[in-house]
């Protein structure tokens, strides 16, 4: 029993961690990229438009779903690593 709940407190540390982790990206790209560095970003051009607009229009919404594709990545490799995936 305590090596079940042990199992699970390191788990959901590790699936906490990862989602901190992939949080502050997401801040880092549509805050920060999209709105404090929207100026910096401007003077680059991307596709036509200055980066710093299409970061916070459309590179932000991108980033997003990466993010969402890297999470279930990382779980599932995160449940196999603690033996809780449904493929036993």
């Amino acid at each position: 029993m305590t090596e079940d709940k042990s199992r699970d407190t390191a788990y959901w540390k590790a699936n906490v961690r990862l989602i901190f982790q992939l949080m502050a990206v997401w801040a880092f790209v549509s805050f920060g990229c999209g709105i404090l560095l929207v100026e910096v970003l401007n003077k680059i051009q991307f596709f036509g438009v200055p980066f710093g607009f299409w970061m916070a229009h459309q590179g932000s919404i991108y980033v997003f779903v990466v993010l969402i594709l890297v999470y279930c990545l990382k779980m599932d490799k995160l449940d196999h690593e603690f033996h809780l995936d449904e493929d036993e």
